[in-house]
């Protein structure tokens, strides 16, 4: 991203100084983005673009790879080669940075939700010492009680009830969930199939203080930083929430899906 930024300048005439002056910016900060030492937002993007007097197709293609640069793709091969207790410690890290947190979990319960056991099955076709995993999954559960943060959990029928453990064992993982509806910083819905909705989402994903959206497939994740990309998730998870029941009626559900699973 340095390099247009760089030959867009010289274009212009402009000293990095001047630039600097033009876009209310700090030098420094102008030759950290052309020097690829920092990532420029696409406000910041937007304010140099200007400040250059740039023609319509170079601001077109620049914001582009604005958009190339600020998603990121990690595959689950790569993931499992670094060890996945790695990726605990990534997410525990954004969760202690972050103070909202939007969940929308398609087919599976995510690990913050779930029981040990449910944990283990989640990981028993990965080719690694998942001991470890395990243990760190379940360490980053304490941040659902620190009551500084903010959690919005959507789950569907399919999440909540996919039986990937024997029935009593689900019933035991879908008894927890009702209990964390109890939590007063977590709003936990679930989305019955019951009912018509007229948007079908694809995948699962995850928003963070409206900065950062990860998707999960089953090939790895992609995390998403340009606001475009986010504002989308925020509109889909908005009307997503529209179709969830919470509280009471939640907990009467989930009550009612373990009862079937006991029986």
């Amino acid at each position: 991203m340095g390099r247009p930024v760089e030959k867009l300048r010289k274009r212009a005439g402009l000293t990095g100084d001047r630039l600097a002056r033009r876009c209310n910016m700090s030098q420094s900060k102008i030759s950290r983005i052309e020097n690829g030492k920092a990532r420029p937002s696409l406000l910041d993007l937007e304010r140099i673009l200007r400040a250059v007097v740039a023609p319509p197709e170079v601001i077109e293609d620049v914001i582009a790879l604005a958009r190339l640069a600020n998603t990121e793709w990690q595959d689950l091969r790569s993931l499992r080669r670094r060890g996945l207790e790695k990726k605990q410690t990534e997410l525990a890290a954004l969760e202690s940075s972050s103070a909202e947190f939007r969940f929308f979990l398609l087919s599976m319960i995510t690990g913050l939700l779930s029981t040990p056991e449910y944990i283990r099955a989640s990981l028993a076709h990965s080719p690694t010492d998942v001991i470890r995993t395990i243990a760190r999954k379940l360490e980053r559960q304490e941040v659902l009680y620190d009551t500084k943060k903010r959690f919005t959990f959507l789950l569907t029928e399919q999440a909540v009830r996919w039986p990937l453990l024997p029935p009593a064992a689900m019933a035991m993982q879908i008894d927890r969930l009702a209990s964390l509806t109890y939590l007063p910083n977590v709003k936990l819905g679930v989305i019955p199939m019951a009912g018509y909705k007229s948007t079908a989402p694809m995948d699962t994903f995850t928003v963070y203080d409206d900065a950062l959206a990860t998707v999960e497939n089953t090939t790895g994740v992609v995390i998403l930083r340009d606001p475009r990309d986010i504002e989308i998730h925020l509109e889909l998870f908005s009307t997503l929430e529209g179709y969830a029941l919470f509280g009471a009626e939640a907990r009467a559900l989930l009550a009612e899906w373990a009862a079937a699973c006991r029986s």
